[in-house]
């Protein structure tokens, strides 16, 4: 029986400007989102009916599961059913601002794309994955690895070069709600960035600059919200073998990046023994990746 692999890369933001509310409720965005390697793995099988195992079970019902959503979707709008059954591997933390939950979604297009024999351009890809979320279009590979994107972060505006970065993910404990954090910004909202000198530095490759550059306008927004986001910046900030530091997306999560790998290894380590959850990773020049397996 034919069946699927999917890789679903999580993401960091290198940027992040977040304007006013616009008239659809959604806010302008102005965003360069940089895939990472650490990845969920799907596996999707044909079957009789839509199904999904999540390990570790994310205490939430399978319906409300994007990955499930997606599948749900897809076959609404090709009119067909959604006959297949999805297994989820998670690596990437829930409610942390790296994208697990769109990256899923976006995996899940993507596989089904080849189950389903579905061009890999069709149009009805790019409707589904607006009604899912913002961040579905760049982990469906339209913008590679690194984009800048705008409107409210799903329209792609160019995609820039992919540079050589070590980083160290870490979550403290706690999590926050992104409908939270943006009614937060609403009430003290704060000017984005300048995101020039961090364009200048993709297009160079200069990791250093890079990590210098980077912004994110929700950062005291997170920090209110889940004040060991705080202290977690201030000791990722401190430690040896850290050139830059920020919050992914609206959090709780942030990401350093690090002067190589082995500094990166060493933070990771030391936020696990003050019980963070932290990885190692790679900056990565491609999305969602699907592979065919044969059973």
């Amino acid at each position: 029986m034919a069946a699927v692999r999917v890789f679903a890369p999580a993401k960091v933001n290198l940027y992040l400007g977040v304007g006013g509310r616009r008239d659809d409720g959604y806010h302008d965005v102005t965003t360069v989102l940089q895939a990472v390697d650490l990845c969920d793995e799907l596996e999707l099988v044909p079957a009789q009916g839509l199904s999904l195992n999540c390990a570790p079970d994310l205490g939430i019902p399978a319906e409300d599961n994007l990955a499930f959503r997606a599948a749900n979707v897809l076959a609404d709008e090709l009119g067909r059913p959604a006959d297949v059954m999805i297994s989820l591997r998670k690596r990437i933390p829930a409610g942390a601002g790296l994208g697990g939950g769109s990256s899923d979604a976006a995996g899940v297009l993507t596989g089904l794309t080849v189950l389903w024999g579905v061009p890999e351009h069709d149009p009805v890809l790019t409707r589904v994955a607006a009604s899912l979320g913002a961040d579905v279009a760049f982990f469906l590979g339209v913008g590679a690895g690194t984009a800048l994107y705008s409107g409210r972060g799903d329209e792609l505006v160019r995609s820039l070069p992919t540079p050589t970065l070590d980083l160290v993910l870490l979550k403290p404990v706690g999590s926050i709600s992104t409908s939270a954090a943006y009614a937060a910004f609403d009430a003290s909202p704060a000017a984005a960035g300048d995101i020039t000198r961090l364009l200048h530095a993709l297009e160079h490759r200069d990791a250093e600059m890079v990590a210098a550059s980077l912004s994110n306008n929700m950062e005291d927004v997170a920090c209110a919200l889940e004040p060991a986001v705080a202290d977690a910046l201030a000791w990722v900030r401190a430690a040896p073998g850290v050139l830059g530091v920020a919050v992914a997306g609206s959090g709780s999560a942030l990401f350093g990046v690090c002067v190589d790998a082995g500094s990166a290894r060493e933070v990771a380590a030391a936020a696990e023994r003050q019980g963070m959850w932290s990885a190692v990773t790679t900056a990565r020049d491609r999305a969602v990746v699907a592979e065919r397996m044969c059973e």
